[in-house]
This record gives C-alpha cells, structure tokens and sequence, in this order.
C-alpha cells in the first residue's frame, strides 16, 4: 500500500509540472494574442502613421507675402528668395556635434542655435526646427557639399523674404518683418503660424499683416533611411497674401526724405479733400531689410546710440510743442468769439507785462501797430499773448479740439501719439494743481503745455485748408488679391466738422498766404512762384532758458515747425513738417515743405522746370522768452 501511494506521488509530479508550464504558455500565447489583437485593431492607425513618417515627411512651404504698392502702382516692398537651416530631429544623430559644427563652419552663434533648438522641443520629430535665417550662397554651397559628413539632420529651405525697392525710403512707414515670438506663437491670433515664420513686426507690415501674410503650404515627400530626398508624395500650394496699393507718392516720399539730409524730424503731406495721406517722412530712416536677417550689435549700437533716435517713428509718435503754428488755433477761436475781427489792432512794442512777468516778442524792436493779417503774416507773439488773455485756456482747448488736436487720430499704425491740449481741469487732474493764467500766454502761442505730432499738425492745416471738414488720414487705397484683382478700395471717412464760420477761416488763410507771399513774411521759403502757397512758420522752445547768440547743444536747440497748403485758391494738398533742434521753422522746415508741394505739383504737371533760386526778404519767427 505505500508502495503504491509512493508510486502514485512520482507520477503527479511530472503531471503538475506539465501543467503549470502549459498554464504558463497559454497565458503568454494569450498575452500575445491580445496584444497581437491590440495592435492590430486599436493602434492599427496609429501604427500606420507611425510607419508613414518613417519615410514620408511633410515640409511646409512659406507662402509668400503681398506687395506693398504706392499710389501709381511702384513697388515699394517685394520678395526675394532666401535660405534657412532647418534641424529634423529624428535624422539628428549627435545634436551637441551638429551645433558646434554649425557654430566653426557657418560662423553662426551657438548660443542662438542651442536656444532655437529648445524652442523646437514638443513637437513631430520630423518636423522642422529653423536655427538659421538669411544664410549666405558661400554658407549655402558648403552645407551642401558637407551635409553627410559634418551636417547630418540639417535641411535647407527656401523662404521668401521681402525686399525694399528703395532701400530706406519710407521705412517706418513699411515697418520690417522678425521672426515670429513665443508670446506671439501664444496669442490665437497666430494660431496658423509656426516657429521660425516671419511676420510684421511694425508699421504697414504688422498693422496689415492678416491681409499680407497669405496661407502656407506644404509638400509630403519620401524619404530613405538616411532623411534623403527620394520623391514628392504630395503637394499643397501655398496662398500668395493680397497686396496693398497705399495712398502714398514715392516722388513726393523721395522729396521729403532727401530735403531733411542729415536733419532729424518729420514730414506729412496729406490730400486735403480725402485724408489720404501723399508722404509720410521720419528722419533719419533706418534699413528695414537688416531686421528681417541678422542684425549685427554693432549695427543696433549705431541705431540706438544715434542722438536722432533713428527708430522712432517721428511722424507718428513724436509729440512736440507747436510753436507760432498754434496761432492758427488762436486766431480761429478769437475771431469765433467776436473778440477780435481784421480790423481789430494791438500794439507790439517787443513785449508785453502781465503781473510781474515780461512776456517777449521774438522781434525784440517790437512790430508797432499790428492787425490779424500782419500778426499772421510777421508772427507778433504780443498779439496773441493778448488775445490769449482775452480767450483763456478752456476756450483756446475748445477750438484746437475742433480741429483734431489733442487726440490719436486712427490712421491705421499701431501706438500714434495723442498729443496734449490743456485746460485747468487738466492740469488740476494731472498735477493737482490750478491753473494760472499767466499761462494761457504761453498756450497762445503754442508753448507750454501743447503737443502735437506731425500727422495732427498736417490734418489741422487740410481742416482749416477745406473749410473745416476733418477726414481720417488713412494709409491705405485699396486691396488687391495676388491675381489683381480689386478686394476692398478705403473710402475718404468724414470724422466731424470743426462748426467754423467760413468768415473766420477766409481772414485766417488770407493771413496764411501773407506768411509765404508778401515781404516780411516769415513763410518766404516755402513760396512756389506757379502755385500760391499759404503756411504758418513756427519755433518752439526745447528748454526754457537758452543762450540766443549760439553755442546751445544739439539737445537744448529750438524745434522748427511749419504748415501749410496749396494751390490757396482751391486747396488740394496739407504738409506738416517739425525738425527737431532745428531752431527756425522759416529757415529749416519751410523750405522742406516748399520741396515737397513742388514734387507734387510737378506730378500733376503743374509745375514742369526747377525754378532758380532768388533772393527773398525773410524773417523769422524766434522763440519768446519770459522774464520774472
């Protein structure tokens, strides 16, 4: 009997052993089965994917960006082509070896490369990092002959960039393109963008960059073991940006440009019956075609330690005192009020007493008896300390508002200044203190607190040109798509009328005219000999306290300022000129506005030969100064 329980023990060993080893590979060959199902069912497409862009690859294909035209069809901003290096990870075998040989052989930084490849991180594998922007035929031909030996994982792409038909001109205007921004990536606005995209970074580029940009495409290609171009699977086409024609005249935008020379300042032209704005200046101009590659720091140090601020947008952004120009302003609210009429006359001795303070005429020997027409004309600031005494600053506010100032006025670029008009409220609200008015003088005259800026001064004098309708200064003509044809064409847009009797503005534009066209005029060098011109000459003050016999630092000189508008007859173009330090607007900004309304007059055929230059009695308006 034990015999056969030892024997019967013997025989379930080897049983149970088979068993659990059977057990055991049923339940891997159940495992096996159920992954097999798992890959085979659920992850099928996934897999298949996953086995696709082993070998196919898809490359996006930057569409390139609309023209950017003037007014008579000229080609302002273009595209060229231009090379980048891109980076496709999953062919990047050694990445540390692969930017530091970037780094010796391109000359490239490898700081900037090791930080565009972070940024690349999250994304496909396949998918193109751009390290490199702009590079140059010689960078081009030795990546080529090295790729396989030094450059595994590179890639080169063909991107169009744009390119400024007249290099500077008009580069605040235009703006510049830069590499799109992680914040920028961020905003949904850009949602269809990639890393390495280029986009507007200011001007004409950023504030229309939806109707520019156009939609990218791409190509699917296969690819062998090594990432070598094998075929074209597929292709999408990209979308060309729809093209803008501007309201702009590149003769006219020439002819401002190159009459500032190395000064510093603004000029704008604008059609005083529509808004469109003819020329738009700020000097001096910077390349924009620099800011779309790599701009070196020894080219931003020159920009930014430039004393004229190279950058600024000057005609847009730069908010200075109006000098005499804001007489124009004072005029209109005193006749408005009934305080004064043509006849109405005060004497200038040189100065004049208000309490304890001597408030100065700029011509010191006084102007004697002066009427409206000759104050204009010889720009008594006696007269209109008086008339501003009269007014007060609440009332002179409520006319320079009527007329535009005091406020951006949305032509379409992004951060346009709003200048300063005060009142008492103002300044008790922005200072906490009462107004005097022995500061209205200087109000009166466009000193103290005023600001304008270029665009608001040229709008002013076309409000004042038309009979006191103010339209928007717009940029924009119309919109074309990349076959020509018409998307949307900018209508003149009426903003409000300045409600002026058209009595008052007639007295005003005779004494206009008078400034430029009859003798001791302040306004001479502006005048056109064909064409009757009418305009306001303007200084104003920097610092308070200068020497007047010379020797004052670039820095404390007076700004020179003028407006005006032509034919006088029947007005058709407005310019608003400032040069910063430039010291006399007669001298410094009349005749860069004379320049500018010749250009456009010999445009329209009006003017046909350059007249000689003659000699002309002129004087000139200086900056008043005060004596406690």
């Amino acid at each position: 009997m034990k015999m056969d329980q030892h024997y019967i023990r013997e025989n379930a060993e080897p049983k149970r052993r088979i068993f659990g080893l059977s057990l055991a590979a049923a339940t891997m060959f159940f495992l096996l089965l159920t992954r097999l199902w798992y890959l085979q069912i659920i992850e099928s497409d996934n897999l298949l994917d996953q086995s696709e862009n082993n070998r196919l690859r898809f490359v996006p294909v930057a569409a390139p960006r609309g023209a950017i035209l003037d007014r008579n069809g000229k080609v302002l901003v273009s595209n060229t082509p231009s090379f980048s290096v891109a980076l496709i990870p999953q062919d990047v075998k050694d990445k540390e070896a692969l930017l530091d040989n970037l780094s010796k052989y391109l000359g490239l930084n490898r700081d900037e490369l090791q930080q565009k490849w972070e940024k690349g991180k999250g994304r496909a594998k396949y998918y193109p990092i751009i390290v490199a922007s702009g590079i140059t035929r010689d960078q081009l031909e030795f990546l080529e002959e090295n790729r396989m030996r030094l450059f595994a994982g590179v890639d080169i792409e063909m991107k169009p960039v744009r390119a400024y038909a007249n290099g500077i001109l008009a580069a605040h205007l235009l703006g510049y393109l830069g590499e799109i921004s992680e914040q920028e990536m961020a905003n949904e606005r850009f949602s269809e963008y990639n890393l390495g995209d280029y986009i507007g970074k200011s001007g004409i580029e950023r504030n229309w960059e939806a109707e520019l940009h156009g939609a990218d495409g791409g190509r699917q290609v296969e690819v062998d073991a090594r990432g070598r171009f094998l075929r074209t699977v597929a292709e999408s086409n990209p979308t060309i940006g729809n093209s803008l024609v501007l309201t702009v005249d590149t003769d006219m935008q020439k002819a401002a440009e190159e009459a500032f020379g190395e000064q510093a300042g603004a000029a704008v032209a604008v059609d005083v019956n529509s808004g469109e704005i003819l020329a738009f200046a700020s000097n001096p101009g910077f390349d924009p075609a620099l800011f779309s590659g790599r701009l070196s720091p020894e080219q931003w140090k020159s920009y930014v330690e430039d004393k004229r601020h190279p950058l600024e947008n000057k005609a847009l952004k730069g908010q200075y005192p109006p000098g005499s120009t804001f007489k124009i302003v004072t005029a209109i609210a005193g006749l408005e009020e009934g305080l004064i009429d043509e006849h109405t006359t005060v004497n200038c001795s040189g100065s004049y007493k208000f309490g304890n303070s001597t408030f100065k005429c700029w011509d010191k020997k006084g102007h004697g008896r002066v009427d409206l027409k000759k104050a204009l004309r010889e720009s008594c600031d006696v007269y209109f300390y008086q008339l501003g005494e009269r007014l007060g600053v609440d009332k002179i506010a409520q006319y320079a508002k009527k007329l535009g100032l005091g406020q951006a006025l949305g032509i379409g670029l992004d951060n346009e200044k709003g200048g300063v008009i005060p009142t008492s409220q103002w300044k008790f609200k922005k200072y906490g203190k009462k107004w005097y008015r022995g500061e209205t003088l200087s109000v009166a005259i466009g000193q103290g607190y005023v600001l304008t800026t270029p665009i608001q001064l040229a709008s002013m004098i076309a409000t004042v040109a038309n009979g006191g309708t103010i339209y928007r200064p717009h940029l924009i003509k119309r919109i074309i798509d990349p076959d020509g044809k018409l998307v949307k064409e900018v209508r003149p847009e009426i903003v409000g009328t300045a409600g002026i009797k058209p009595s008052t503005l007639r007295l005003v534009k005779e004494g206009l005219a008078a400034v430029v066209n009859e003798p001791h005029g302040t306004g001479a060098a502006a005048r056109l000999y064909e064409v009757t011109v009418a305009g306001k000459t303007g200084t104003s003050q920097v610092v308070k306290l200068r020497d007047s016999k010379g020797g004052v630092p670039y820095q404390f000189r007076d700004h020179a300022l003028f407006v005006a508008f032509a034919p006088f007859e029947k007005p058709e173009i407005a310019v608003g000129v400032v040069i910063e330090h430039g010291e006399h607007g007669g001298a410094a900004a009349a005749p860069i506005a004379g320049r500018i309304l010749r250009a456009y007059f010999e445009g329209k055929g009006v003017i046909r030969k350059p007249v000689k230059k003659e000699v002309v009695e002129q004087a000139d308006d200086e900056v008043p100064t005060e004596e406690e």
